[in-house]
């Protein structure tokens, strides 16, 4: 009988031996940590001088899971961690679908990813460029690289000279800011609380998130119902404030927040306040921000809960038309036959596999793989 785990891994041992070495910059300061089929760090304090020597070592291992550290290390093979001798760290975010509440999830649930789970990630991962990192942080976007995170997501890799340099409690105050740490109705809104008082709130000129508030309601008041739909708010205050925009406008320009009769204002504005952070932020595994030491997935290597690779995008701007399902598919070639047991379809390289009920399907290599590491199949036969 087949043993799904070990060809898979000659699957891996395959795609290293082709590609070109998946090595970072300066990946002699680089550590690394490699996972099995039961843990993805099982060991770290590797280390690799060259490429050539990372590439020998994947394509004799096949490990499914690797990763790297964003920080440079004198001697990053050293233990414990103070021997390493820090150079510096790249700031690193991780933006995960099974940490956004999406209308598809309510279907298959945070395990499984659809089209909407790709493209929700994808939205959150530009809010957090476009949103808060460029215009408040001051980066640049050819200072911030992409990788799809060979699974569920997205990893943000900061390259900023200055920004490497920054200790864990000046990334915990990135992280706080970008989640809303301290951003309440109250901040916002001075005379919220008190009775017969005009609603006197932040204008679009205003620094940091007074001012990132103004102009986001702003733009979805723009938007129309759809985009004030998306911040959360209820459809009867949606067609009050889509009726009497203008006014709305300008009274928010002026600083005037009370041009239309909202209920419940102080529960009203910390729900829209929440919609506009960066959705998993506040729910992220802040070590992989926070902690300069935490090893992160790394680019073009496979994703052993997927088989999918951790592809490393160009730029930015190359994110809009980047289809994981498509652009991240690892073993092209052969077939298998597999017995399939899926409620939900998936497409990849554009074409449909699924729903199955537990019947025996021939599919592509990458389809069979993708569908056994999500426990929707079993692999019967190579073909």
């Amino acid at each position: 009988m087949l043993n799904e785990h070990d060809f898979i891994t000659s699957l891996i041992k395959d795609y290293y031996r082709v590609v070109p070495a998946p090595a970072p910059d300066k990946i002699e300061q680089r550590e690394f940590g490699c996972g099995n089929w039961e843990t993805k760090i099982a060991f770290r304090h590797l280390s690799f001088k060259t490429p050539k020597e990372l590439k020998d070592y994947l394509a004799l291992n096949g490990p499914p899971f690797i990763s790297y550290s964003p920080a440079y290390y004198r001697f990053p093979a050293g233990r414990p961690m103070d021997a390493k001798g820090s150079l510096g760290a790249e700031i690193i975010f991780d933006i995960d679908s099974s940490d956004l509440s999406l209308p598809c999830q309510m279907t298959h649930g945070k395990s499984w990813v659809c089209p909407e789970c790709f493209d929700g990630v994808k939205a959150e991962l530009i809010k957090l460029v476009e949103d808060f990192l460029v215009p408040d942080f001051g980066f640049s976007k050819s200072e911030i690289a992409v990788n799809f995170s060979g699974n569920r997501g997205y990893h943000a890799h900061v390259r900023n000279e200055a920004a490497m340099q920054l200790g864990p409690d000046a990334r915990k105050e990135i992280t706080a800011y970008i989640s809303g740490t301290g951003v309440t109705p109250e901040y916002l809104f001075p005379t919220i609380g008190q009775r017969g008082q005009r609603l006197i709130g932040p204008r679009p000129t205003d620094k940091g998130w007074k001012g990132k508030i103004a102009r986001n309601f702003i733009k979805a008041l723009d938007g129309g119902e759809s985009a004030l739909l998306a911040l959360g708010i209820d459809k009867t205050t949606v067609a009050k404030l889509v009726k009497n925009r203008p006014m709305v406008i300008m009274g928010i320009q002026q600083g005037n927040w009370d041009m239309v009769y909202i209920k419940n204002k102080a529960d009203f504005w910390k729900y829209v306040i929440q919609n506009q952070t960066v959705a998993q932020s506040d729910r992220i595994d802040h070590n992989v921000t926070n902690d300069p030491g935490h090893l992160i997935r790394l680019p073009d290597s496979i994703n052993g809960n997927s088989g999918l690779v951790v592809r490393k995008l160009a730029s930015f701007n190359d994110l809009g038309k980047f289809d994981p399902m498509k652009d991240a598919i690892a073993f092209g070639k052969g077939e298998l036959k597999i017995k399939a047991d899926s409620k939900y379809p998936i497409v990849m390289n554009g074409k449909p596999f699924g729903p199955y009920k537990g019947v025996e399907v021939a599919v592509p290599t990458y389809a069979g793989v993708y569908l056994y590491l999500k426990g929707a199949a079993k692999i019967i036969e190579v073909l």
